[in-house]
């Protein structure tokens, strides 16, 4: 003799896979980051965020302080990946920093992403000056959440702050 299974057991039994082989929805984490710069002389500093992934590939564009695109070339290693890729920056640019000044904005991360060898790139170039590539990189691990990372070039300090 058959089962007859009825629609809503079908359905049951599809979304419990789904949980079960991961493919459930997580909720975002949210974190405030402050960008701290040092106290150089010249113009404001451009500075992009960028996530990359485990292989050191950049994932995408988190932020980019800095609304004039005619800018984004003058930071070489990130503008091939944004052009390449036309990501939609709206939402996710501001004003560009000056020398000592210091800017607080939210980053979301997805629960996969933190602790799984990604990282956060931080890149920045002052107008007539030098760009930095690895102005600060540091790993996107929960343990450096509250912590403060020395920058290279224009960055003197970043803090990530789980909200």
């Amino acid at each position: 003799m058959r089962k007859q299974y009825s629609v809503f057991t079908v359905a049951f039994l599809a979304l419990a896979f789904f949980v079960s082989s991961g493919f459930s929805s997580k909720a975002p984490s949210k974190y405030k980051c402050l960008v701290q710069l040092s106290n150089y002389t010249g113009e404001g500093a451009y500075v992009v965020v960028s996530l990359l992934n485990p292989k050191g590939e950049y994932q995408r564009t988190l932020h980019v302080f800095g609304k004039e695109e005619r800018w984004y070339d003058d930071i070489p290693s990130w503008w091939v990946f944004f052009s390449k890729k036309k990501e939609n920056l709206d939402g996710i640019s501001g004003a560009s920093i000056t020398a000592g000044s210091r800017k607080v904005v939210s980053l979301t991360f997805d629960e996969s992403e933190i602790d799984s060898g990604y990282k956060l790139r931080f890149e920045s170039s002052v107008e007539n000056q030098k760009y930095v590539e690895q102005d600060l990189q540091m790993d996107l691990k929960a343990a450096n959440v509250g912590v403060s990372k020395n920058g290279t070039g224009y960055i003197r300090y970043v803090k990530l702050i789980k909200i």
